[in-house]
């Protein structure tokens, strides 16, 4: 359900952020809000974060109910054909989605199953077509356009074993965003966005993510301001569908045999 019922400005674009709570999804999300959207703000299990995410996005756009909460779980189908009509009652209109929450559990390809398999696929896959099929339906009603947004990863591009499920669900996505280029225009542009390594994670110590940050052709991996600047780039250009900006310094250039997180610093040459 949306925090608060407060209208928005009308004349605001609205855009809805999956997984705006934390990391990366926050930093998009601020970014979009200082660049004056309203911004529906997706989680699942972090309502706190997200609320004060809609609380700093109100803040950068001196608008008061600029941005509002919604929950939705992602992986489950009748949730996230809730999602954007919830979005749509609380600002009365949509006009982009940035699929940027992510299911991201390790497995293998000795350990592969489909249970994992499904995991992955539904809430990275599954949920980001239906939000841009639910995007295009709305927009048509409207006569107007619009842009999807999706979050991938260089490692399509630099493919290794770890993460097998994770990696598949992104292939497919990856894969997705040409189909519904295709399908959607002239009404909705899709644009992905591969990050390299961006976030630490419990699974890094400081010293071993600043050295693996520092590996690649251009010295430094990819930064939360790096990608958000790309998002909203590509939500603003009206000439850009179909295809994918990686935002890694290079690091789809190189060859790493390992997923970063499971690693030591030093890639094969």
């Amino acid at each position: 359900m949306p925090s608060s019922s407060a209208p928005a400005a009308p004349e605001a674009r609205t855009v809805l952020v999956t997984g705006a709570g934390k990391r990366l999804g926050r930093d998009i999300a601020l970014t979009l809000a200082r660049a004056g959207w309203n911004v529906a703000v997706h989680h699942r299990h972090s309502a706190t974060h997200a609320q004060h995410t809609a609380t700093d996005c109100d803040a950068l756009t001196g608008r008061p109910g600029s941005a509002a909460t919604f929950f939705a779980d992602l992986a489950d189908e009748a949730s996230v054909r809730a999602l954007l009509p919830a979005v749509v009652a609380r600002f009365g209109q949509i006009d982009a989605v940035v699929n940027s929450a992510s299911t991201f559990e390790n497995d293998n390809a000795a350990s592969f199953g489909f249970a994992a398999m499904e995991t992955h696929l539904r809430a990275n896959t599954g949920a980001a077509v239906l939000l841009a099929q639910a995007l295009h339906a709305h927009l048509s009603t409207r006569d107007a356009r619009g842009a999807v947004v999706n979050l991938l990863d260089q490692k399509l591009w630099n493919m290794n074993p770890d993460f097998f499920s994770y990696t598949l669900s992104k292939a497919a996505l990856e894969a997705a965003n040409t189909m519904l280029a295709l399908a959607l225009a002239p009404c909705v542009r899709v644009v992905g966005v591969a990050p390299g390594l961006t976030l630490t994670s419990h699974l890094l110590s400081d010293e071993q993510f600043a050295a693996l940050h520092q590996q690649s052709p251009l010295g430094r991996s990819s930064t939360p301001e790096d990608v958000a600047a790309t998002v909203a780039f590509a939500l603003s250009n009206s000439s850009i569908t179909g295809t994918t900006l990686l935002v890694d310094g290079g690091q789809h250039l190189m060859r790493f045999e390992r997923d970063f997180s499971l690693m030591l610093p030093g890639p094969t040459p």
